[in-house]
């Protein structure tokens, strides 16, 4: 089984409801566990600007699904919650990235972890240092209390 830290976001309809429904969605994958949830925080979008702001969070999850596997069910369920990707950074339904998978690093086309901008967003890392503070980012090698702390500073 591999500890997997996953982000989410919404900025769409009822933004908490949706997260819910995803996280409900996630821990009925198979070989699958949620074990921890952040609070939601509200933030504002980056990249885009002109859209509704975003409830962002991050869970930890205990999983026997590959990476690969793992990424095309999370988003099977971004589908099925009525996420539509027609601009990047675009409004979104639901948002689920994988962050961190145990201590590897993959680099697909389709999947790049740890999540490649993760140490610039105070939306992901916030989230991720509530539940995990003492995690270790596999390239840095640096906690994600430390990676929120040095963000901030």
């Amino acid at each position: 089984m591999a500890r997997v830290f996953i982000g989410i976001g919404s900025n769409v309809g009822d933004r908490a409801a949706n997260i819910a429904a995803a996280l409900g969605r996630v821990g009925e994958l198979p070989r699958t566990r949620v074990l921890k949830i952040s609070s939601l925080i509200e933030t504002e979008p980056v990249g885009q600007t002109n859209q509704g702001k975003f409830l962002n969070g991050a869970a930890e999850l205990d999983t026997g699904l590959d990476p690969a596997d793992l990424l095309c069910e999370l988003q099977q369920i971004e589908d099925k919650l009525g996420r539509v990707r027609t601009e990047h950074w675009g409004p979104r339904t639901i948002d689920l990235d994988v962050l961190l998978y145990d201590d590897r690093v993959i680099d697909t086309p389709e999947l790049k972890v740890p999540h490649p901008l993760m140490e610039g967003r105070e939306f992901v890392l916030m989230p991720l240092a509530e539940i995990a503070p003492d995690v270790v980012h596999p390239t840095t090698g640096k906690t994600a209390a430390g990676l929120l702390d040095a963000l901030r500073s």
